[in-house]
């Protein structure tokens, strides 16, 4: 080959290499995707902001591009979320919401992946209607007894002196000297003894004086026995049971009608359980209680609801169930804490997993997922909740499928996406964005970072910072805007600064700092110059 002949093959050559790299170049920087080092998007305002003609591989026409974590801000390009540090994602023209879909949000799979929304079913289950609150043992004031004396005298001997002591059936109490007791006896002895015609009569009226005036049945019969007056009269008790009261001392003098002791059975027993006022609209009388003492744990009492006492508690709001149980051995004493669980029956209702209800006071909403990655935010009217779960009474159904955690980042563009297709339907002005205002009374957070770059004129600064426990934060980049440009005088990139900031965004979605002050770098020992 000749050298003319070489030199026009090298050149043909050379042009061709440069042609293939022309035409690379320009597709590299005329294709709507995404480009291999994307600049970061400016934020627009949400009236003046142009929506994108460009089409997704699938022929769906992009309206826009936003970042999740701040859906206020919208974006004409894709790209590098300025705030998070993530891909922005697109806003699809047939996502659009219309007369009947105002609040429904579209997300595909892998952003619902990224945001980390799990599902949950809507289900009919078993759920325990039943409840445990705490109780206090006292006594059954319906066996409360009077033991009293019928007659004036004094108090010889007592038998039985403390509080509290459990005494048997027909017992000694206390002795007890009558004068009175004393005359009647002799009156009744006399009458039996005379030989007068009628006097049987008389006689037997005379007996049941003497058991008026409380002398025992007993005694009597030992009066009658020995024809021999006695002015002591020992008082019993009447049946088995505990001193509840005791008003009574040696050599006392008693009166007629004067109570010396009142006794409680302790055969059955009152627990009175605290029951909070919210739920007493579930306790009737007659329902059936199980109830378990602390100081008895192998013991299980069962009960009835005797009443519901009719006044509430100021202070615990509690209401006062009294529980009628059966206590063979006297085993609780009054003054013993128990538990008491009030009906054991289950019910079956519709049930969701409790943390899908997002609760904003004054209603309930749930995210509802629907086919195609659309979620809808849905009224719901919830009952009870136990175990996790919690019954919805309207608003679903069996079967649908609920959005059980992310569900707040989804009601929240659900919430934006409504007002403004609101704000669509109505001329409205252009706007730029609003200055940021700072509240002094907002709550404010710190924590440390490293500057990347400094926006001044805007006032923003892009920050890698460490976590923010107090945010539930992770370690990330993203932009933040100086309250005052003024701390950006002497701040320069690359610098690691302790910053404050306030714990909710701006009216631009930009969270604000409101002090910056320059750490020393790391491996700088403290002190030195």
């Amino acid at each position: 080959m000749t050298r003319n002949a070489f030199a026009t093959l090298l050149a043909g050559l050379v042009i061709a290499l440069a042609g293939v790299a022309g035409g690379y170049w320009y597709a590299r920087h005329t294709t709507h995707g995404t480009p291999t080092e994307p600049a970061v998007p400016s934020p627009a305002s949400s009236a003046t902001l142009p929506k994108s003609e460009a089409a997704s591989s699938a022929g769906r026409r992009v309206l826009y591009w936003h970042d999740p974590m701040v859906p206020g801000a919208r974006f004409d390009k894709p790209g590098k979320s300025p705030f998070m540090n993530m891909e922005l994602v697109p806003v699809y023209a047939d996502e659009g919401a219309g007369a009947t879909d105002e609040g429904k949000v579209t997300i595909n799979a892998r952003t619902a992946q990224n945001l980390g929304i799990r599902i949950a079913s809507v289900t009919e289950s078993r759920m325990p209607m039943g409840f445990t609150v705490t109780g206090t043992v006292s006594v059954d004031e319906r066996s409360l007894s009077a033991v009293q004396a019928r007659v004036n005298g004094y108090i010889e001997k007592l038998h039985v002196r403390a509080q509290y002591d459990t005494v048997t059936r027909g017992q000694a109490l206390a002795d007890i000297y009558s004068a009175e007791w004393l005359a009647a006896q002799e009156e009744y002895l006399a009458l039996k003894r005379s030989t007068q015609p009628d006097v049987s009569a008389i006689a037997q009226a005379a007996r049941g004086r003497l058991l008026l005036l409380g002398v025992p049945e007993a005694q009597i019969q030992h009066i009658e026995q020995n024809g021999k007056a006695e002015p002591r009269i020992t008082l019993q008790a009447p049946d088995a049971s505990v001193v509840w009261e005791i008003n009574a001392r040696d050599g006392m003098a008693v009166s007629s009608g004067m109570p010396l002791y009142r006794l409680a059975s302790l055969g059955s027993v009152w627990v009175h359980a605290e029951v909070p006022e919210s739920e007493a609209a579930l306790v009737r009388s007659g329902a059936l209680v199980t109830v378990r003492a602390t100081a008895l744990p192998d013991a299980i009492y069962k009960g009835t609801v005797a009443t519901l006492l009719p006044d509430v508690n100021a202070t615990t709001r509690t209401i006062k169930a009294r529980i009628v149980l059966n206590n063979p051995g006297a085993r609780l004493k009054p003054g013993m804490f128990v538990t008491v669980t009030l009906g054991d029956e289950s019910k079956t209702l519709l049930t969701i997993p409790a943390e899908a209800v997002i609760s904003t006071g004054k209603r309930n909403v749930v995210i509802v997922a629907e086919a195609g990655g659309t979620f809808r935010p849905v009224d719901v009217e919830s009952g009870r909740d136990s175990g996790g779960m919690i019954e919805i009474r309207k608003g679903l159904t069996a079967g649908q499928k609920v959005v059980a955690s992310g569900q707040f980042l989804i009601d929240s563009e659900s919430s934006l996406k409504t007002t403004l297709n609101r704000l669509q339907s109505e001329p409205a002005a252009p706007q730029s964005v609003p200055a940021t205002t700072v509240s002094p009374q907002s709550p404010q957070h710190t924590a440390t970072g490293k500057i990347n770059r400094i926006d001044a004129k805007d006032g923003m600064l892009e920050l890698t910072h460490a976590p923010i426990p107090a945010m539930k934060w992770p370690a990330m980049t993203m932009m933040f805007r100086a309250a005052d440009k003024a701390l950006l005088e002497k701040a320069k990139p690359g610098d690691e600064i302790e910053f404050d900031m306030l714990a909710e965004p701006g009216k631009d979605g930009d969270y604000v700092i409101t002090r910056i002050t320059p750490r020393a770098p790391r491996g700088t020992a403290r002190g030195n110059k």
